[in-house]
């Protein structure tokens, strides 16, 4: 099973066309959506072609394919608008390793869950791949509206291998598991 992990949209209709050729370009067999999908927030500037309703439909003919969990800026309307379930945290054990993926608001490199031997999140739009205590934290950083000079990103999970990418598909970090 290939995964494309990616987070912080935030109404983005630009990224979410770039997701949606990233996702057959990469051949993933999932997409898991890490949350903050529709609304810019008041902290963001607009994003690059801001058009929520479009990037519901994008995600919508795609929800089949996607898995996501619910970010900070993501509600109750957003949730009606999808067709696919927002949920807290989804965990999957991926080549016996224990995956934890979230938001990242309340579970991050600081607030490391029990028994999670990869914690995936976005919220903070900076990608990285860090290990703490006896944890991997992956951060996908954001497609749409990175932060602290990193670049726009998404992450590749396979069976062995978790990469993280810019926009272009270049290769910023990689670990394998």
């Amino acid at each position: 099973m290939k995964f494309l992990v990616v987070s912080d949209i935030h109404g983005s209709q630009y990224y979410a066309e770039k997701i949606n050729e990233i996702y057959k370009i990469e051949e993933t067999d999932k997409i898991i959506l890490l949350g903050d999908l529709y609304y810019h927030g008041p902290r963001n500037p607009l994003t690059k072609n801001y058009n929520p309703a479009e990037v519901a439909n994008i995600f919508n003919n795609l929800k089949e394919q996607i898995l996501c969990v619910k970010g900070n800026c993501d509600s109750e309307v957003d949730e009606m608008i999808s067709e696919f379930k927002f949920e807290d945290s989804i965990k999957l054990t991926i080549n016996d390793k224990n995956f934890f993926f979230t938001h990242g608001h309340k579970y991050n490199i600081d607030n490391i869950p029990e028994d999670v031997d990869v914690l995936v999140y976005g919220h903070f739009h900076t990608g990285f791949i860090k290990k703490k205590d006896n944890a991997l934290c992956i951060n996908s950083g954001s497609i749409s509206l990175p932060k602290e000079n990193t670049k726009n990103s998404y992450l590749i999970i396979d069976e062995n291998n978790i990469v993280l990418k810019d926009i272009e598909g270049n290769v910023i970090d990689e670990v394998k598991y």
